[in-house]
């Protein structure tokens, strides 16, 4: 490499460093921050807690041997709804583009079903799915599928119109199209769908967990709310933050060696 390549990649390195420098200092003034606001009563440290009830409430949680349980019940949920909303997605999608008349007239549906709360559908899946986990991974797909597949779908229809008409101009059919263009085509959108459909598949478990579960965060923030523990309830919380942020890094690292 030239000395002018070795530069700017110590450049890139050094600003990574230092954004991660500043996110790490953000958090860390924002917990003694709120550490001192609740130990002087200047917030209620009944409704807001503090970062030590915090600690001390997933200690006590990780000594009674329920704090990887619950983790653990909300993972398995999220991931087991983020395959089958992706699997649900690619077939979805394809049959759209393939079926232009289907397409067209499933699109105000699709629209409609993604600006409909899927929460107001949890008495409904309850009763057909049963008050278990089956509804609640029923209702992270319905969340994960509508969002994917609007995503997907229109990442075929903008395949480049000047490689559809050259490949049209080969003789070749829709099919040959869809495998040799537009799914290649699309390929960084299916692979960025990933985050969205992880993101998407969280949200459906968490609100499943607060209509129907007896484990789970979901679970525990419905539970501290019941009992009024609000300590319990901003551990909760908290925990999703950081289960959320590690699911997207993994998708991320899965993204970037897929694309590659």
């Amino acid at each position: 490499m030239s000395k002018e390549q070795v530069n700017f990649i110590k450049y890139n390195k050094r600003n990574k460093r230092i954004i991660l420098l500043i996110q790490i200092s953000i958090i860390i003034i924002f917990l003694i921050i709120w550490e001192l606001l609740s130990k002087y009563n200047i917030i209620n440290s009944f409704i807001f807690s503090s970062p030590s009830k915090v600690i001390k409430t997933i200690y006590n949680l990780y000594l009674q041997n329920n704090l990887f349980k619950h983790i653990g019940i909300t993972i398995y949920e999220t991931i087991i709804s983020f395959i089958i909303g992706l699997l649900i997605s690619l077939i979805l999608s394809t049959m759209l583009y393939l079926f232009n008349g289907f397409y067209k007239v499933m699109d105000p549906f699709l629209t409609c079903l993604n600006s409909l709360p899927k929460v107001a559908l949890g008495p409904m899946i309850i009763i057909i799915a049963g008050a278990n986990i089956r509804s609640i991974i029923v209702m992270s797909i319905l969340i994960n599928v509508i969002v994917s597949t609007i995503v997907i779908t229109n990442g075929f229809y903008n395949t480049d119109t000047i490689k559809l008409k050259l490949m049209k101009s080969l003789k070749a059919n829709k099919y040959q199209i869809l495998k040799y263009l537009v799914i290649p085509s699309s390929y960084k959108t299916i692979i960025s769908s990933f985050k969205l459909g992880i993101s998407m598949s969280l949200i459906g478990v968490v609100s499943g967990e607060f209509l129907v579960s007896k484990a789970g965060l979901g679970y525990l923030i419905i539970y501290g709310t019941q009992v009024f523990n609000l300590d319990l309830v901003i551990s909760g919380i908290l925990l999703l933050v950081i289960i959320s942020y590690i699911l997207y890094k993994l998708v991320e690292v899965l993204e970037k060696k897929l694309l590659s």
